[in-house]
């Protein structure tokens, strides 16, 4: 099993922070700044290369109004069916 980080899974989280907040029309710097860190902290999550944990998921989910549920039964399918 691959390490987390480059995960199917991981990217798949990566991918739906990255594409919920450009449906909202916000910037990577505007997410940071609501977050109260700075844009490369979120440019290191969309890309793949930092991990974020579930408080964060959550925090950053509440920002740009990602469904987590939704998300979670999405990475909860088998690998095969994405």
């Amino acid at each position: 099993m691959p390490k987390s980080l480059h995960s199917k899974r991981h990217l798949m989280i990566a991918a739906a922070l990255a594409e919920q907040r450009r449906s909202k029309g916000m910037s990577q710097a505007q997410v940071a700044k609501a977050f109260g860190r700075h844009q490369p902290f979120i440019a290191n999550i969309e890309s793949g290369e930092r991990r974020i944990d579930l408080v964060e998921l959550l925090d950053i989910a509440a920002i740009i109004d990602l469904d987590v549920e939704a998300l979670v039964r999405r990475l909860r399918q088998p690998l095969s069916e994405k």
